[in-house]
């Protein structure tokens, strides 16, 4: 019986730390399918693109990396709709696309591209256009570097119901 009510409790201890790995859609502001509301960041003002204007958005510039977790020390950032950021993560921030879409990063110094979530809000410094986490920029070879020239081409926009594709173009079209 004593092991029966231990493996009951152990079960369920086991059950409430696994239910904070969890990452849900409701962030922050409380958003359902994409997150496009002004905002403002050290006294300047943003805001974010409609969802066809993102489906059309192609730009090249630098991007750089930031870390905002810490795995052994189990402090995970929260990016700006709510989810957890793990060392592990390749995701990225963008200052003006709806939250969360899906973009091809492609490094113009190797080649290298991959396709990843946009879920945070940056980079606030001059002249970057995007931010990657520390996999990210590793994966596409500028992590040494810190600063690397990109293409930035959104894929989607939007999760589950809300989710909305590029429509692909053919060469006669």
């Amino acid at each position: 019986m004593k092991r029966k009510v231990l493996s009951v409790i152990g079960g369920m201890s086991v059950a409430v730390l696994l239910s904070g790995c969890g990452v849900g859609v409701i962030g922050h502001d409380d958003y359902v399918g994409y997150k496009k509301a002004p905002y403002i960041v050290r006294g300047q003002k943003y805001y974010p693109m409609s969802v066809q204007q993102a489906l059309n958005y192609e730009e090249v510039g630098i991007a750089s990396w930031y870390d905002e977790s810490k795995f052994l020390g189990m402090v995970r950032g929260d990016t700006a709709i709510g989810e957890k950021v793990a060392p592990w993560d390749i995701s990225a921030a963008h200052k003006t696309l709806p939250l969360p879409c899906k973009v091809k990063v492609t490094n113009l110094s190797n080649g290298k591209s991959l396709k990843m979530r946009v879920n945070d809000r940056g980079p606030y410094i001059e002249g970057r256009i995007i931010d990657l986490t520390p996999r990210a920029a590793r994966k596409l070879g500028f992590i040494d570097d810190g600063l690397t020239n990109v293409k930035v081409e959104v894929i989607s926009v939007g999760d589950g119901d809300y989710k909305v594709k590029k429509k692909k173009s053919f060469w006669f079209f």
